[in-house]
């Protein structure tokens, strides 16, 4: 079983850690998903990787129990929402990192409006103002299920869970501010 107190790291670093490529496709995928270090994103990687290379398994073997294995793995990603119902094994091998950074539950935060930008939302969760149906989920890389994703708010006890809060992103609000900015800017503009 292993030591308790020795915890086993959940992701493989590069074979190359010196590619110019994969750093520069790295750096542009923490850039994008605000992530604090490259552990987060060896991380996603390494789950993705572990997924793929089970199909791989699966695909080749015929027997009963493997039909089972295959069932229960396609059961949990289409939870997870990285396949449609119905899809094959195939569409496991073309899955990419892409997709399992926008299941996060610091994306989806950013993506249904409760915060301005990636690294708001990875701070609204790390202070404890997130809420996936009744838990606080205080780490954002949490893989949110498609079920708990229409679950995701602010912790009522939290002072952004009041509307008139300056940090809370009122869309409606920044759509009408912008489309002035645009009206303005039309008018100056000689014709």
């Amino acid at each position: 079983m292993g030591d308790p107190k020795r915890l086993r790291k959940k992701y493989d670093t590069p074979v190359h850690p010196w590619n110019a490529e994969n750093i520069e496709a790295e750096k542009e995928l923490s850039k994008e998903y605000s992530l604090k270090n490259k552990k987060e994103l060896w991380k996603m990687k390494s789950l993705l990787k572990k997924y793929k290379d089970l199909t791989k398994k699966l695909i080749a073997v015929k027997t009963e129990q493997g039909e089972k294995e295959k069932k229960q793995m396609m059961d949990k990603l289409q939870r997870w929402g990285l396949i449609q119902a119905g899809a094959e094994l195939d569409d496991v091998l073309g899955l990419e990192v892409k997709d399992i950074m926008e299941r996060r539950l610091q994306s989806l935060v950013f993506r249904r409006g409760l915060a301005r930008s990636m690294g708001q939302a990875r701070q609204f969760i790390v202070h404890r103002h997130i809420m996936v149906g009744d838990k606080k989920i205080t780490f954002p890389s949490y893989i949110t299920s498609q079920e708990e994703e229409a679950q995701i708010r602010f912790d009522p006890h939290s002072s952004l869970s009041k509307e008139d809060h300056p940090e809370r992103v009122n869309l409606a609000k920044e759509v009408a501010e912008e489309a002035q900015a645009i009206k303005i800017k039309k008018k100056e503009e000689p014709g």
